[in-house]
């Protein structure tokens, strides 16, 4: 009976030792076997299986990409200003291997790299220079870092500069120029608005003194326009008039020739038309010798007439 015990104690541990051999590495994770002390393997992500005793795990890896936030870290530039930089750095273990056996304590050799590389790369730059460069702050200490860890399987993927904290007198120093500068945008601002201000005006009254100047002459075109209507009416009117006497002439011609006058009354026609030009001005009008017997006639027969007319009274 006591046999039978100690063959079934004897089978649970070798059932418990084999369970302990058989590993399940999870996704994003690595893990490291020795054997006898010395790196044998590699698992990653699966079922596996390791040799009791001979075999252990050394080291279990995360492959995700990790972030590591240092704290701040005095720097001094090159125009001898002592600031504190924090920094945060995005790294990825690439290689287990080298991960377990590069160095003692990998993150911690990280963080005095990037405090000595930061220092480096700030004592070349001025205080402006400083606060205004983030960027190529950035891209210089990855660049380097990434080199630098590379024997020990990490790869930096990002370096982002937190926080830069000047001096306390550097710091007054500069919200007193960021006020003096906020102001003299403000004056510019406003003096520019000034100037839109009055070229506005300026255009505005040009633009009403040349619409005052095209309605003057708008309407001195108009007033221009009437005259010349005017005077082309009573032209019209006038030349109608001589046309209507012309005419009314030209009929009582033509009625005395189809009455069949004699060249005698046509004469006389003629000196009164002669007389009627003259219109009682003195105005000298040659008269042809043929009406001028005729004319004489005609004062002949007048003083008759007159002479008859003084008897019978």
């Amino acid at each position: 009976m006591g046999g039978i015990i100690l063959v079934v104690i004897l089978l649970l541990i070798v059932l418990i030792v084999l369970a302990s051999c058989i590993k399940i590495v999870p996704q994003a994770q690595a893990v490291v076997i020795e054997r006898l002390g010395a790196y044998q393997t590699t698992w990653s992500t699966g079922l596996n299986f390791k040799i009791p005793i001979i075999e252990r795990v050394a080291k279990r890896v995360n492959l995700k990409e990790q972030v590591a936030d240092f704290p701040p870290q005095p720097v001094i530039t090159k125009d001898n200003v002592t600031m504190r930089i924090d920094t945060v750095v995005f790294f990825q273990i690439t290689d287990p291997k080298l991960y377990a056996y590069g160095v003692e304590n990998p993150i911690m050799a990280i963080e005095n790299l990037t405090a000595t590389t930061l220092r480096n790369i700030i004592g070349e730059m001025e205080l402006d220079q400083t606060l205004t460069s983030r960027e190529t702050i950035n891209a210089k200490m990855r660049a380097s870092l990434d080199i630098a860890t590379d024997p020990w399987g990490i790869k930096v993927n990002r370096v982002e500069l937190k926080n830069i904290i000047p001096p306390a007198a550097i710091q007054d120093a500069m919200e007193k120029q960021m006020k003096a500068e906020r102001e003299r945008r403000e004056a510019i601002l406003r003096a520019e608005g000034e100037k839109k201000s009055t070229v506005l005006v300026a255009e505005g009254k040009k633009e009403s003194a040349i619409l005052d100047a095209e309605a003057d002459k708008q309407a001195a075109i108009l007033r221009a326009e009437a005259e010349k209507e005017k005077r082309i009416k009573e032209a019209e009117g006038q030349a109608e008039a001589i046309l209507k006497i012309q005419q009314a002439q030209a009929d009582g011609i033509r009625f005395i020739k189809e009455a069949g006058a004699d060249t005698s009354v046509l004469q006389l026609k003629s000196l009164e038309a002669f007389q009627a030009a003259a219109n009682g001005r003195a105005t000298k009008i040659i008269i042809p010798s043929e009406i001028q017997g005729l004319a004489g006639l005609v004062t002949s027969m007048t003083e008759i007439a007159k002479k008859a007319e003084g008897d019978m009274k």
